[in-house]
């Protein structure tokens, strides 16, 4: 299963239109910078969200994820007490607002976001042992 943020789209089964984070193009540094994550992931759980649907919770940060910012703290890209963050996911959208994925808006704090309908359509292939890759 792939995701392609330059396309902005997922193909899992098919193809689904999805929108990112804040700044859709760079890797995700750090808590807060409204990035996604690349890279390979697992799953880490799912369940029925009340704001948007579903939520698929993938297992950022991972051990590639720490690699990383390790190194970008090493560097002086992070400062000392910025943290990498967590709960990035891929979910749909409050009802009734499935324009912002048609209007290609880019919404979320780092998750991936998709229509209602195209999350619920994943929703029951996805399991702990999918593996989700997040790339340019």
């Amino acid at each position: 299963h792939r995701v392609d943020r330059r396309q902005r789209q997922m193909c899992i089964r098919d193809r689904y239109n999805v929108v990112f984070g804040g700044n859709p193009v760079d890797d995700k540094e750090k808590e807060g910078d409204k990035r996604t994550p690349e890279g390979v992931f697992g799953v880490r759980d799912k369940y029925p969200h009340r704001s948007w649907s579903k939520f698929i919770w993938i297992d950022y940060p991972n051990a590639d994820s720490w690699k990383k910012f390790n190194q970008r703290k090493a560097n002086g890209i992070i400062k000392n007490g910025e943290t990498i963050g967590g709960e990035v996911g891929i979910h749909g959208v409050p009802d009734g607002m499935d324009a912002m994925i048609d209007e290609k808006r880019n919404w979320t704090l780092g998750c991936i976001s998709m229509k209602n309908k195209d999350v619920n359509e994943i929703y029951p292939y996805i399991s702990k042992k999918t593996k989700i890759t997040i790339q340019k």
